[in-house]
């Protein structure tokens, strides 16, 4: 079953793409810019979700972490 069809298994792979994008914005900021279009633009657009609503994003790691670990 893919991702797509598992609701938390697509929240996971959310959660890590931003996590990801973000941490690859602030160690080599002039690979995402804002300028770019496509696939490029929609990881800039990850890293500033994860800029900017940064403690939203934690919460939503440590509870899809609790609920990995601890749910399934």
């Amino acid at each position: 079953m893919s991702a797509l069809f598992n609701f938390q298994s697509l929240m996971t792979v959310i959660l890590l793409l931003i996590c990801t994008c973000a941490y690859v914005r602030s160690a080599v900021p002039s690979l995402l810019d804002r300028k770019k279009v496509g696939a490029m633009g929609i990881f800039w657009k990850c890293a500033r979700i994860g800029e900017r609503k940064s403690p939203y994003v934690a919460f939503g790691c440590l509870f899809m972490a609790f609920t990995i670990l601890f749910w399934s």
